[in-house]
């Protein structure tokens, strides 16, 4: 059974042409429409294991995206692991151990329901696709269908050579690219705490999650020079001095 007639225009717009600037050409929230969803977002991993958030909808999609990178958990960080698709149709009855500081802040965004799909070659995961609606419910088995076939898609427009291959190696290594800040200053917190890169980036993420910020916003601040990790006794300072996570 083919995609429907929606789906259909959406696949056949989504890999840019020579002239397009972006990874993706088409608007995500028409692709959205299009599923049936009320917002889709694409992650992708890069070498060094890291999540990008490539393409989303505007608000709770994009929010939830930076929540996952924030908090490290969440359907994106499982598929990217596991390499399959995380279906959650009522995300009220996912017990609060799973994702426990996810679950309550995609409640206040109003999500009921996620579904997750990765992208891939094989066993190897390039990224995710994340669908998400307001109310609780399953796919349907059409939807579920038209799914796959934009995640094989978009692993398509990923894999594939030529301007859209080029664009995406370009942004990887751009100061524009969304998480770059983030790369930037996890390299900074290692050489100030003397710990690995990835053990710095969670630390980023715990002051992040530990005072309520988006990790972005923390890596600008250690860029910046305005906070920085280096161990006094009193965790994470500012670059006057003054401790940040301290009683």
């Amino acid at each position: 059974m083919g995609a429907n007639r929606d789906v259909a225009a959406v696949l056949e717009r989504l890999a840019p042409s020579g002239a397009d600037t972006g990874l993706v050409g088409v608007d995500p929230q028409v692709c959205a429409q299009a599923l049936d969803v009320d917002g889709v977002a694409v992650s992708v991993l890069t070498d060094s294991g890291l999540s990008e958030a490539l393409w989303c909808s505007d608000g709770p999609s994009a929010r939830l995206e930076e929540l996952q990178y924030t908090q490290g958990q969440g359907p994106g960080p499982e598929v990217g692991v596991r390499c399959a698709p995380v279906l959650v149709p009522d995300l009220a009855r996912v017990p609060s151990g799973r994702w426990p500081a996810l679950l309550p802040e995609a409640a206040a965004l109003g999500i009921g329901a996620l579904f997750c799909f990765p992208l891939h070659i094989g066993s190897a995961c390039l990224g995710t696709l994340t669908l998400q609606r307001a109310a609780p419910g399953p796919l349907a088995d059409a939807t579920m269908a038209d799914a796959w076939l934009v995640a094989n898609a978009l692993s398509a427009v990923l894999i594939k050579g030529g301007p859209q291959q080029d664009a995406f190696a370009a942004a990887e290594g751009s100061a524009d690219f969304y998480h770059a800040v983030v790369h930037q200053a996890s390299g900074m917190v290692s050489v100030q705490t003397g710990v690995p890169v990835a053990q710095a980036l969670l630390r980023l993420r715990a002051h992040a999650f530990r005072h309520g910020r988006p990790v972005t916003e923390v890596a600008g601040d250690v860029v910046a020079r305005r906070l920085s990790f280096r161990d006094d006794g009193n965790g994470p300072a500012t670059a006057a001095g003054e401790g940040t996570d301290g009683p």
